[in-house]
């Protein structure tokens, strides 16, 4: 049976033992270098420190799959927009997990007070990541091509968006 929930302190070994595993097999993230557990907490810190959700997907207690939101940017502008990142575990891959994931994670962005998703999805030959996302109403919106180097070829990103809540129709709160 699959569990989502808000990530925990004791789900960072399997956090970053999953986004290891990307960084040396895969061209979803342009990582090269898998970062230490300590890193994965700060960066998880981050993200929770700015009221920013990061879930976790669970089966029979084990975490398979994780997905967040960090801001886009840093600048004022921008705080309505996030860009979210979903990774899951080799063995959880096209079971329907990362597609519920990604749809809490887009609920819980909407109740932290964002507008907009915004996908940058490593390597346009990504098709899952491609898929899931448009699978939960993401559209797709560019490609910048050759723009990553990894596993010594050049790589693209594809970006893709989803509107959140009110989206642009009205001014969010604290929109001054």
């Amino acid at each position: 049976m699959l569990t989502i929930r808000p990530s925990h302190d004791a789900d960072v070994p399997a956090i970053a033992a999953i986004y290891a595993h990307h960084v040396l097999n895969g061209t979803a993230t342009f990582e090269t270098t898998p970062p230490s557990e300590e890193e994965m907490a700060a960066r998880r810190a981050d993200v929770l420190g700015k009221k920013l959700p990061w879930l976790v997907a669970l089966e029979e207690g084990k975490v398979v799959g994780y997905a967040y939101c960090q801001s886009f940017k840093p600048r004022p502008a921008y705080r309505f927009s996030a860009e979210d990142s979903i990774y899951l575990d080799p063995a959880a891959h096209r079971r329907g997990i990362g597609r519920e994931l990604l749809s809490r994670l887009a609920a819980h962005a909407e109740e932290a007070g964002l507008r907009k998703l915004i996908a940058v999805i490593g390597d346009s030959g990504n098709e899952g990541s491609i898929g899931v996302h448009r699978a939960c109403g993401f559209s797709q919106v560019g490609i910048i091509h050759a723009c990553g180097w990894k596993f010594g070829r050049w790589l693209d990103i594809v970006l893709m968006e989803r509107s959140l809540g009110e989206a642009d129709r009205t001014a969010p709160a604290g929109g001054a």
